[in-house]
């Protein structure tokens, strides 16, 4: 069991790798409609787009995550990525959960 917990632990931090950060969205793109979009360029392993509470809309923003670092290459062999019109905005950044912001101030 040891050996499969330390397998996740290594598998979370490779993926971290792999994703891309997509600014600009769409407000009328969903997360469905992103992971088609962005399936081209390879496995898209999970799609996080997040929702404000208050309006009920996304935050025009969202993280790709990939299953290998060729498919966020793949992202970044084309020119522009335009969806329903609006040019979607890409860096490739690791995606920061709470607790690993939290480990880099201690």
């Amino acid at each position: 069991m040891a050996a499969a917990s330390g397998a996740r632990a290594a598998g979370r931090r490779s993926r971290r790798l792999f994703d891309i950060f997509v600014a600009e969205v769409p407000w009328t793109v969903s997360s469905k409609e992103l992971k088609e979009y962005f399936a081209q360029f390879g496995s898209v392993q999970r799609c996080q787009l997040p929702f404000d509470k208050d309006t009920g809309f996304h935050r025009r923003y969202c993280w790709i995550k990939f299953s290998t670092p060729q498919d966020v290459q793949n992202v970044f062999q084309k020119d522009s990525h335009i969806l329903e019109g609006a040019k979607l905005a890409i860096k490739q950044e690791p995606h920061r959960r709470h607790s690993q912001r939290k480990n880099r101030s201690e």
